[in-house]
């Protein structure tokens, strides 16, 4: 076991402090991470808070992991020490169902391993990457393309695979017309990456604040979901709607601007329920989906897209004591586009 700091919750809604925790021994197959960058993620803090219910505490959260290898165990064959590398929001599953064996871990029918607010196979609570390191077994980590910062490329571990595979999935490319709802750590990403994969791009966001913003990441058009018109003017436009919002939203308004055939793929997570009236769903052969993360290989296919076209996240670089007053300017969307934790700090 190896004692290193960390930021932990020590309770639900508390706020987080520096504190100690126990890294497991190195196994044969895992590697030691020190720890770089650590992304603030929305859902950090819903699961601090408790937001999707009951979680673990005390809690160090983190899944948008950065950094290098320092210890390999004696049958690890994919990294050595020094290799850049990254973990997401998963650190195990089961690796026998369906799905593991199509690459589709984050739908394990056994249930994933969470990177933290989870328990691990040996029955230990799972610790995020607001520490110094992380051990993780070498089938959940990914190697970071040379052409990638760590420091930018922390956020994609959890903000660019989220956008990225429903991007993928659903066919975004030359000739389709996508809408991002959102513009924040997920929609800036969903944007860069939508623009890069050569789709006609439009933010759907509440006001026009961050209009240049958006344009400059990729969008060819930014409306103003607040404003009555924009639903008229885009009536039955969008063949594929990413929605990032992880606030209620009122999607028969967004079924609306789909064309015939066309998907409503939700990446947010409200606390809340939502309704629908299913009429918004049967007009127009439509589709209301869900997408979450990516499996190992997605995310490192993402990475290597991201590096190839020169994605990185839009970045405020912060020290671990300001990370409670990061989740309250989260909470006030008073960030452009991402926290990233410098764990040299902690």
């Amino acid at each position: 076991m190896t004692t290193v700091a960390a930021y932990a919750a020590p309770a639900a809604k508390a706020p987080l402090e520096r504190t100690t925790i126990e890294r497991r021994a190195v196994g044969e197959f895992d590697v030691l991470i020190d720890i770089e960058f650590a992304g603030i993620c929305h859902s950090d803090i819903h699961q601090a808070r408790e937001g999707w219910g009951t979680a673990i505490f005390p809690m160090v959260p983190g899944h948008e992991i950065a950094g290098v290898v320092s210890e390999a165990g004696a049958g690890v064959t994919k990294y050595k020490v020094g290799d850049r590398v990254g973990v997401g929001c998963m650190v195990d599953s089961c690796r026998e169902c369906e799905n593991c064996l199509q690459g589709l871990e984050q739908f394990c029918l056994k249930g994933m391993v969470g990177t933290y607010n989870a328990v691990g196979k040996d029955g230990e609570p799972t610790y995020g990457g607001y520490s110094q390191k992380i051990v993780v077994d070498e089938n959940y980590v990914v190697r970071i393309p040379d052409g990638l910062s760590l420091d930018v490329a922390a956020p994609l571990l959890c903000a660019g695979i989220t956008t990225y595979s429903p991007l993928r999935h659903w066919n975004a490319g030359p000739g389709k017309k996508v809408a991002v709802v959102g513009l924040g750590g997920l929609g800036h990403m969903g944007v860069k990456i939508a623009h890069a994969m050569g789709a006609e791009v439009t933010v759907l966001s509440q006001s026009l604040r961050k209009q240049d913003d958006g344009l400059k990441l990729g969008a060819d058009h930014y409306y103003a979901t607040s404003d009555p018109k924009t639903f008229e003017e885009l009536a039955g436009t969008f063949d594929l709607i990413i929605s990032t919002v992880s606030a209620p939203m009122d999607f028969g308004a967004l079924l609306s601007l789909l064309k015939v055939d066309g998907a409503l793929v939700n990446v947010g997570a409200p606390e809340e329920p939502v309704s629908l009236n299913l009429f918004s769903v049967i007009g127009g052969r439509k589709t209301l989906a869900g997408s979450m993360i990516g499996g190992i290989r997605e995310t490192q296919e993402m990475l290597d897209f991201c590096a190839e076209h020169g994605i990185g996240a839009e970045i405020e670089l912060i020290n671990a004591a300001e990370i409670n007053e990061a989740y309250e300017r989260v909470l006030a969307s008073d960030v452009r586009y991402r926290f990233v934790i410098d764990t040299a700090t902690i």
